[in-house]
């Protein structure tokens, strides 16, 4: 994208916001980087220059712009619509692994040497890994620093810093402004705001998002199948328990108009940037909803539900381990009572974490925790138990690796290749795990009985010819179809 410089020049011009976070347009004349939608006047062409990434511009030499803020812009959707090398990478790298692995665990990760993983981020994104890495630690910091109370040592080791003074010498290279600048500059305008009080061993934060966003299917099918104990919806927020590399957290999901609210309690703050990084892929806040609109209106019969309800996103999960035992729990059986099976697996093996507000009780059992469950202790068919234990034990040894950095056709093997998965398994662990745009469900009964009546073939085999149109954003056309239903998983709670 950054390379069409006409396309780009016309976003700024138009100050379009549907491009924040595809590029980010520097300064030459003064030294300041902003998204396409920044409200300043735009600058003369003849200064503007365009790079793909904010590291690629703090490596430039650019600070951030005081008004528009970049650096907390959307991410880039093209990382969680591909399965790249690059894309695998950046999911890594927003997952923390290049802080707690360093670059040579990020390479092994992905099955490359690190100079092969440096030379192919450089290329595409202008900034390598540690850049890359950089970049993500200052806006860590800066969400501290105006969300918080914490001293500053205090807040350069949660976001990451070696020392002190690395931390000061990025904040101010990155924001030309001292941390305590910038906490300052952040007082002053809550109380403008009137914001709301803070509530201690908490952090508040906004998660932006491209417009549009619909929250009904996004927010209702977390909400219906919520397991009790690990996750609730109360007074307008999902909440739910995260399991995190340093430790545990609890967090609480708002929607709200421009921006999703998210308050977070964490037993470590050096798990912030991996918690929210998990956040905004569980609610696809990365997507393009113009290219999945673009394309699905595309075939007359779908067109009809993206005008009526623009911005649907695919609902996803914290945890593609734990996404994969509970699809196993709900095959052919009600959302009632795949619930039921998982909350008995929480509180026979979940671990216990305190939520500052009650409810929440467990952390979703882990596939080692599970490994050692008796079979015949589950009120399943026979076929489902062995299907459950084989799934377990593979997740527990590492056979079957599920991870956000998942080579999606190798996973799909994988799944296939276990007793007792079917297509539908598969591919719904493929959707919502390992977040595949793509996935795709022509034998699913609610997605049958939507294409019947909209008069789009029905069975599996002419409903997978049909939606060839719909590529690669089937897994979208899926939330679509699906939400012709009057079922609780299409509708925001009350």
């Amino acid at each position: 994208m950054h390379t069409d410089t006409e396309r780009c020049v016309r976003a700024v011009q138009s100050k379009d916001a549907r491009f924040d976070g595809w590029f980010f347009t520097a300064v030459r004349t003064t030294g300041i980087y902003c998204r396409p939608s920044c409200p300043a006047v735009p600058p003369k062409v003849e200064n503007m220059t365009f790079l793909p990434s904010a590291a690629a511009c703090q490596q430039a030499g650019f600070r951030a712009c005081k008004r528009c803020r970049p650096d907390t812009s959307p991410g880039s959707p093209e990382w969680n619509a591909r399965a790249d090398a690059v894309a695998r990478a950046m999911r890594l790298i927003q997952d923390g692994v290049v802080d707690r692995e360093g670059v040579p665990g990020l390479a092994t990760r992905l099955g490359y040497s690190t100079r092969q993983v440096e030379r192919q981020l450089n290329a595409e994104l202008g900034a390598g890994p540690l850049a890359l890495a950089r970049a993500q630690r200052a806006q860590t910091a800066r969400l501290l620093i105006e969300t918080s109370e914490l001293p500053m040592g205090d807040v350069a080791f949660a976001a990451g810093f070696s020392s002190i003074r690395t931390f000061n010498d990025t904040v101010r290279e990155v924001f030309a402004l001292s941390p305590s600048e910038l906490r300052e500059r952040a007082v002053k305008a809550s109380r403008n705001k009137n914001a709301a009080p803070r509530i201690p061993g908490t952090i508040s934060l906004r998660l932006p998002f491209r417009a549009p966003l619909n929250p009904d299917n996004l927010f209702g099918h977390l909400a219906a199948t919520a397991v009790p104990g690990v996750e609730e919806w109360r007074d307008g927020a999902y909440r739910r328990t995260l399991r995190l590399p340093h430790g545990t957290g609890v967090v609480a999901l708002t929607p709200q108009p421009d921006h999703i609210g998210c308050r977070l309690a964490l037993t470590d703050l050096r798990d912030l940037t991996i918690a929210i990084s998990r956040c905004r892929w569980m609610l696809d806040l990365d997507a393009d909803p113009e290219a999945v609109g673009e394309q699905l209106r595309s075939d007359p019969l779908l067109a009809p539900l993206v005008d009526k309800a623009p911005g649907r996103r695919v609902p996803r999960t914290v945890d593609p381990a734990e996404f994969a035992v509970r699809a196993v729990l709900g095959q052919q059986v009600s959302t009632a009572a795949a619930r039921t099976h998982a909350a008995r697996l929480v509180t026979a093996y979940g671990e216990p974490v305190e939520d500052p507000l009650g409810g929440l009780t467990h952390l979703f059992p882990s596939p080692q925790a599970l490994a050692g469950l008796d079979p015949q202790s589950l009120a399943l068919p026979r076929s489902r138990r062995d299907t459950l234990t084989t799934l377990v034990a593979a997740l527990a040894d590492g056979s079957l690796p599920l991870g956000f950095d998942s080579d999606w056709e190798a996973a799909r093997a994988r799944l296939s290749a276990l007793s007792g998965f079917g297509p539908w398994t598969t591919e719904v662990i493929a959707m919502r795990a390992l977040g595949d745009p793509d996935a795709f469900l022509p034998s699913d009964l609610g997605v049958r009985r939507a294409a019947q009546g909209l008069g789009l073939p029905s069975t599996p085999s002419a409903l997978t010819a049909r939606a060839a149109g719909w590529r690669p954003w089937r897994a979208y056309a899926v939330q679509y179809l699906w939400a012709t239903d009057a079922h609780p998983i299409n509708h925001l709670p009350v």
